[in-house]
């Protein structure tokens, strides 16, 4: 039990996060190359903007939404999820969450009781592994094949299968690493949950990033998983969103209503001007997607040609998705991943996450965001070099 009988031993046990402690401790130092936070630095379009104002003037955000969400923003949403996922949808089966997060959270509680267990290919985001321990549930890790690309494990995952097993939770692109997960491991992924009757949670907040010719796949394309998958999306990355909390899921009708028992007493619904903002996003120009895309794939190229030149001290696989990077620390403090992250940031003033908080299998790593200016991307390593010269 907690030292404090008052708070829960579940919530007790969780560690503080090392990414927002990483942002909290580089607040402490001035001029920091801020490499740690998976926060895009461009700015929300401006017709995304402008409908939100409109929706403000016009009084249409003061009062809550259908808990659901906004009929039109949900009738977009199923276009969306045909022509770019391949994933026959109506309405019903739409949920509108405060951003993926929500409703990765509600879909875990929805899914999961206690001394449930949920697999997650790691390394992966923390807050995965977390939702299913604030849910009662017992996280199984499974390691990613890190000399292959971090790219999963299926007979890993199949020995991982119990009788306790009930869902499995993964996140592609990924983050950390920026794996695109390929369809023919997805596909065996799901003829695993198909013979184990198990539930396919995504995260598929990156969908739009990759690169190199590597494509997103949704797993709930496939027929056979319509009943067995939860995908969550997010137009926080897409559009440059993440301060408005806005993001949905698409389930099937039997998962749907439980589901939503869940994001009601968490949320109600989501911000209602975020909704309207939504919205234009899906019905606008997307070239301000493409223009991100293309700006990542070139900061992603970049710190690839700084960390060649930086071999000594780190390797790396190349991500072919997401803005993010997990390089492997090949010196001795680079073992306690933590300590080597404080000390370059507070020597080096570079600010980059430990690679442990996404799981065990992340130790001796870092993750590094690209997602910055490539002026970013030079200072951090241009300080970096000096620092491990």
């Amino acid at each position: 039990m907690p030292e404090n009988r008052r708070i829960s031993n579940r919530v007790a046990k969780i560690g503080k996060s090392a990414i927002h402690e990483m942002t909290r401790l580089s607040k402490e130092v001035k001029d920091v190359a801020f490499l740690s936070w998976a926060k895009p630095t461009s700015d929300t379009p401006e017709h995304i903007k402008e409908a939100a104002i409109s929706a403000i003037k016009s009084g249409l955000v003061g009062g809550y939404s259908e808990t659901s969400g906004l009929p039109a923003l949900r009738q977009a949403i199923v276009t969306k999820l045909k022509r770019d996922n391949n994933v026959d949808a109506n309405a019903s089966q739409v949920l509108v969450t405060v951003g993926a997060i929500e409703g990765l959270a509600a879909a875990v509680m929805a899914s999961v009781d206690p001394g449930d267990e949920v697999i997650l290919p790691t390394p992966t985001y923390s807050t995965h592994i977390r939702q299913v321990v604030i849910a009662s549930g017992k996280p199984v890790l499974v390691p990613t094949r890190e000399d292959e690309g971090f790219v999963l494990d299926i007979d890993g995952i199949k020995k991982a299968v119990t009788p306790r097993t009930k869902a499995i939770i993964y996140c592609s692109p990924s983050n950390p690493t920026g794996t695109v997960f390929a369809e023919e491991q997805l596909r065996e992924l799901a003829d695993i949950a198909l013979e184990n009757d198990l539930t396919v949670i995504t995260d598929e907040a990156y969908e739009y990033f990759t690169y190199d010719g590597h494509e997103h796949f949704s797993i709930a394309s496939i027929p056979e998983m319509r009943k067995h998958a939860v995908s969550c999306y997010t137009f926080t990355k897409t559009y440059a969103m993440t301060g408005w909390r806005i993001g949905y899921l698409h389930a099937d009708e039997e998962l749907i209503p439980q589901i939503t028992k869940v994001h009601i007493p968490f949320a109600i619904c989501a911000p209602v001007v975020s909704q309207y903002a939504a919205l234009a996003a899906l019905q606008g120009a997307q070239d301000c997607v493409a223009d991100f895309r293309e700006h990542y794939r070139a900061a992603r190229d970049l710190m690839c040609e700084r960390l060649d030149r930086m071999n000594s001290v780190f390797e790396y696989q190349k991500p072919h998705g997401s803005y993010l990077m997990f390089p492997r620390i090949l010196l001795e403090e680079g073992k306690d991943s933590a300590a080597f992250c404080k000390r370059l940031l507070k020597e080096a003033r570079v600010s980059a996450t430990p690679g442990i908080a996404f799981g065990p299998t992340g130790e001796e790593h870092l993750r590094l965001s690209v997602c910055v200016s490539e002026a970013e991307i030079n200072k951090a390593f241009d300080r970096m070099e000096a620092y491990f010269k």
